[in-house]
């Protein structure tokens, strides 16, 4: 069994994977955005969970917005663009099926796995 206590403090954070999934937590302040018309995942898909904030999510050119409890999921190889809209930091936890980031928050090469922290 693996845990953690989310702080959601700054910026992208993996926080840990098995076998082919990973979580991860990202916070992005007011008026920041990650992505963009070329960020996609190759190989993995994500799950986005916001837990607090507000924000707009561009997928492929279409847009949807944002709050706590919202639940978005972009398949593999879909373009990305995460943006705060909101005055508060946007909080999200995100689930990765296979692990698409390394411990050091850099994209994996679809088809790795990240080395388990020793």
């Amino acid at each position: 069994m693996q845990s953690r206590h989310l702080r959601f403090g700054k910026g992208f954070l993996p926080l840990f994977a098995v076998r082919k999934v990973q979580a991860a937590q990202m916070v992005l302040a007011p008026g920041a955005s990650e992505g963009g018309p070329d960020n996609a995942h190759r190989g993995a898909d994500q799950w986005l969970y916001v837990v607090s904030g507000t924000g707009l999510a561009i997928v492929d050119g279409a847009r949807r917005r944002l709050r706590a409890g919202s639940l978005l999921v972009i398949e593999r190889g879909e373009r990305h663009e995460i943006r705060n809209t909101g005055r508060t930091p946007l909080k999200t936890l995100n689930l990765y099926s296979p692990p698409a980031y390394g411990d050091d928050g850099e994209p994996l090469p679809p088809g790795r796995r990240p080395v388990p922290r020793g």
